[in-house]
């Protein structure tokens, strides 16, 4: 009769502009079929379990170059691309200068 797949998704965050090279990347290395949302990429999770997906999607990170500004989490089924965020540098205060006491016997 009708067999219910599992799918698992992806939740893009601010990566929207990422998700046809993620999907793209997906289909090719686990061989399975990928639906896209607004924010998201649904994958079918026929041979691949959230684990792998993590793993698979935090390779994509890093092979992108965005490791350094986003980071995945697994949260349960779903896997999530977060943004880093931002701290803003303290200022640091210059010690004062020290008025010259050297007198000059000229």
């Amino acid at each position: 009769m009708f067999s219910f797949q599992k799918k698992l998704k992806v939740d893009l965050g601010e990566l929207a502009n990422e998700k046809e090279t993620l999907s793209k990347f997906l289909r090719t290395t686990l061989s399975v079929e990928v639906t896209s949302d607004d924010h998201s990429l649904l994958v079918d999770a026929k041979n691949s379990s959230p684990r792998e997906l993590h793993r698979l999607v935090n390779k994509f990170i890093y092979r992108q170059h965005l490791n350094n500004k986003h980071w995945v989490a697994l949260e349960g089924d779903a896997v999530r691309i977060h943004t880093f965020e931002k701290k803003k540098p303290e200022k640091k205060k210059k010690p004062g200068l020290q008025p010259s006491t050297i007198k000059h016997g000229w």
